[in-house]
């Protein structure tokens, strides 16, 4: 073990250092030998490590995001070639290599601060050893063994028999139960953290590996925190539950202010926007014009949220433009349906005509027309049909018919006949 550390002292010099100084600030406020001293020591270093590691944060969220974009083609993958896995893989990796994107980005920040853990437990194990390591000195050695978290010191962990626990003089009932405790809270807040992810802020409509890799991670992870917790010293379990706090309350801002496309989270935020931006008329911050710029650029393709916050900002007289600004709009703008074919608002609906009576269609009177100025109204038929006409006088002439249509004789085609010749008789 003190050849392993020995090989590793380039980063465990450093985290003995940054732990040594923040010692010293708080050992001015609560005393050198002060389990809070020593505790805020290593919630700090966990905070100024999370801070260095925003850049890789950010760059984890994008990559994510582009996991999500990758989701449909994805899925058509999986139908092409359910039948053979092997294929099924093959065009997977093709298509992560041709979009640049890695489906184990959401391990970076973790994969990023193990050498961080590796050096601090290595730090908190020479301390419980009473072995001095990189800027810890003997007189720190023997502070930081007296420091006591709720009773459990710094350098027990829940597998260290009565004699360990005594000789760093607590109680091995109380060294369990605070370490239980933390190792609880720790793989909680894991299960938490990825479970948020999973049902907030992932379009759960597309089935992909991506999908089963974060539910699988949602189970895996807890388990194994709460596995290794047991080896852990109480000092790297501090900073292991900060940390995971830390993601937690990190990932709840990024739900809630930038979520993904498609997710639950998504459809909240635009509804709150859609609320914010009707009653001040416009946006407001960079950040909803960056969210309202990517809507209008995406056209067509808007998924179902998308379009509804866009055809709400129609219906209150609002045009979202292409520089993410929203301005007011005189002209209704064209709504969307569901499969985003635009329709518009105000076009009127077509009626059917009403149907007319005997009477009005032989008067030639439109129900509703409107008569014009002083014509007098009158119920007398004015015009007559043209076959009301008296038909031509002679041998088998028939009477005229008053007001109605002359019935065509049996046998007889309707309309004009062709006159009959002459008989040679």
């Amino acid at each position: 073990m003190d050849t392993i550390a020995s090989f590793f002292s380039f980063i465990t010099t450093p985290v003995s250092w940054v732990i040594v100084q923040f010692h010293k600030v708080y050992g001015a406020l609560f005393g050198d030998d002060s389990g809070w001293a020593w505790g805020l020591s290593i919630v700090s270093l966990v905070i100024l490590i999370r801070i260095c590691l925003i850049p890789l944060f950010v760059k984890q969220i994008k990559a994510t995001r582009a996991m999500q974009t990758l989701q449909p083609e994805m899925k058509k993958i999986q139908e092409r070639y359910k039948n053979d896995k092997q294929r099924q893989s093959e065009e997977m990796m093709k298509l992560y290599k041709e979009t640049g994107t890695n489906p184990l980005s959401s391990c970076l920040p973790i994969l990023a601060q193990s050498p961080f853990f590796f050096a601090l437990y290595h730090v908190l194990n020479s301390i419980a050893n009473n072995d001095t390591i990189g800027s810890i000195n003997q007189s720190l050695l023997d502070s930081a063994q007296k420091a006591h978290i709720f009773g459990a010191p710094l350098a027990a962990k829940f597998t260290d028999s009565s004699s360990d626990v005594t000789a760093l003089d607590a109680s091995l009932t109380t060294v369990r139960i605070v370490t239980a405790v933390m190792i609880v809270l720790m793989s909680a807040s894991q299960f938490y953290t990825q479970r948020q992810l999973m049902t907030k802020n992932v379009d759960t409509t597309v089935k992909t590996p991506f999908m089963q890799q974060q539910k699988m991670l949602m189970y895996v992870f807890p388990v194994m925190f709460a596995v290794f917790g047991i080896n852990f010293p109480v000092g790297v379990l501090v900073y292991w539950l900060t940390t995971n706090v830390w993601t937690m309350g990190q990932q709840m801002y990024v739900i809630h202010n930038n979520p993904t496309p498609g997710s639950k989270a998504q459809a909240s935020y635009l509804e709150r926007l859609h609320k914010h931006v009707t009653h001040h008329g416009k946006t407001r911050s960079r950040g909803e014009k960056a969210i309202v710029k990517a809507i209008v650029a995406k056209g067509r393709d808007r998924n179902e949220f998308e379009r509804k916050f866009i055809n709400g900002l129609n219906k209150a007289g609002l045009a979202a433009q292409p520089d993410g600004t929203v301005i007011k709009s005189e002209v209704q703008a064209t709504t969307q349906t569901e499969d985003g074919t635009p329709t518009s608002a105000a076009a009127p609906k077509r009626q059917q005509p009403k149907r007319q009576s005997k009477s009005q269609r032989q008067s030639g009177t439109a129900t509703g027309a409107p008569k014009a100025a002083g014509e007098p109204t009158s119920l007398k038929k004015t015009d007559e049909p043209e076959d009301a006409k008296p038909a031509a006088s002679g041998k088998g002439a028939s009477k005229p018919a008053s007001g109605t249509r002359s019935k065509a004789q049996s046998g007889q085609r309707k309309g004009p006949q062709r006159p009959k010749s002459p008989s040679k008789k």
